[in-house]
């Protein structure tokens, strides 16, 4: 038995996502999510555009092995900030200002989490809910759709 296939008997996990994984390619799948008990799986092969997430030809899928690292769980009670509009994500209010809130930061409903600029109007993003910020999705400066996860906060 090769390696890999050792490392999935030991490991529940990574063959659960290598099922998964299986599962978007018979289907040609950008975008999976699915919960398991407790566990919430959510993986993405090819952001919205088109492109591949990871750095490969469209035609060939990126390695199970990439995409099992690369994907990220989150908690069945783990609350979602999603942008209510398309716009630029900022971190901050300005480039020389600390950021509103980082990952493991305690935020409380109604606090300004980031701003969206849109047609040249900012946007504060304030939180929905109390709780202890778990991810930060995009990165500082990059374009969101209206939808798109940008925070995670666990209670």
């Amino acid at each position: 038995m090769d390696e890999r296939r050792q490392a999935d008997a030991r490991d529940p996990e990574l063959q659960t996502l290598d099922e998964l994984l299986g599962v978007m390619r018979e289907h040609d799948l950008d975008r999976l999510k699915v919960r398991r008990g407790d566990a919430v799986y959510e993986i993405v092969r090819r952001e919205a555009g088109g492109g591949p997430v990871e750095a490969a030809s469209p035609a060939v899928a990126p390695a199970a092995d990439a995409l099992a690292e690369s994907a990220v769980i989150a908690g069945a009670n783990t609350k979602k900030i999603v942008a209510p509009l398309t716009g630029v994500f900022y971190r901050s209010a300005s480039p020389d200002t600390d950021p509103f809130v980082s990952v493991g930061e305690r935020v409380s409903g109604g606090d300004v989490l980031c701003i969206l600029e849109a047609m040249k109007l900012f946007n504060e993003i304030q939180s929905d809910y109390d709780g202890t910020i778990s991810r930060i999705v995009p990165e500082n400066g990059e374009l969101v759709s209206q939808g798109a996860e940008l925070f995670w906060i666990e209670p």
